[in-house]
């Protein structure tokens, strides 16, 4: 079933990307300033992700306890029933910075059952996702740098679902799930010739606060247009499992190509 595999589409439909283009400047960090600029930075990164979702919701229901998904990002089509949004945002000062992730995504897609006890059924699904981080750029040489620092990752869904009668009667569920995870996270970005660079970004959390595990990790192939622009290209996987009580939970794995542009001012 999709009800929670289309929330990747909160990794498709962000804000479509426009790539300017004339020159090449150095040092393209992931939403990072160049520490040679002094004073406060601002970096605006938007982005479009293209994940496949690999997904297991545990249910109320007793002859559907868990459903399985496994859609591919191109199936992720299509099922938008709302605006969506995707993008993240630096405030650098000095060694230190503060950073943003958020996405937001409204969607809704038909079931698939085994026909036995539903008939299919349909489902439509609100979920937003703000990650905020404390880092602190620990390593700052002529061709590499490095950030380390932590903060928290908080989810918030709203979801219905009606499964359509076969041997059982109809069933609707309604649910809203909400919590935060803390993290711990590094980013590390290299130089290389003609405004070429790569970034790898990386956090881990949870630890049973909120989800039992939350971590993602982020790599990219950089290139510096304008020292004002980067264009980035690269590969995202962000995963997490949550549990709640004895019968609802979420276990899912977003992972696709990630196309972005950092604007600095």
């Amino acid at each position: 079933m999709c009800i929670f595999g289309k929330f990747g589409l909160l990794v498709l439909a962000g804000l479509a990307v426009t790539l300017a283009a004339i020159g090449a400047a150095p040092r393209p960090a992931f939403a990072q300033a160049t520490p040679a600029q002094s004073g406060p930075q601002i970096l605006i990164t938007p982005y479009l992700w293209l994940a496949g979702i690999n997904s297991a919701i545990k249910t109320p229901l007793p002859r559907a306890p868990e459903i399985n998904s496994d859609v591919g990002a191109f199936q992720l089509l299509g099922h938008l029933n709302g605006v969506p949004f995707m993008g993240s945002a630096e405030v650098r000062d000095g060694p230190f910075s503060l950073l943003g992730d958020v996405l937001h995504v409204p969607v809704g897609t038909n079931i698939t059952t085994r026909n036995v006890f539903f008939q299919g059924g349909n489902a439509a699904l609100t979920a937003n996702m703000g990650t905020a981080l404390l880092l602190y750029h620990a390593l700052d040489q002529p061709f590499q740098e490095l950030d380390v620092g932590g903060g928290f990752r908080a989810w918030g869904f709203s979801s219905g679902l009606t499964l359509n009668g076969g041997l059982l009667p109809a069933a609707n569920v309604s649910r809203t799930a909400g919590w935060g995870d803390p993290l711990i996270a590094a980013r590390y970005h290299r130089d290389f010739d003609d405004g070429f660079g790569a970034t790898v970004y990386s956090d881990f959390g949870g630890f049973g606060v909120g989800a039992h595990v939350d971590w993602q990790v982020i790599g990219t192939i950089d290139y510096a247009l304008k020292s004002w622009v980067t264009l980035r290209l690269g590969y995202r996987s962000l995963n997490f499992n949550y549990q709640e009580g004895d019968n609802v939970g979420f276990n899912v794995h977003m992972k696709g190509p990630i196309i972005a542009a950092t604007f600095r001012f």
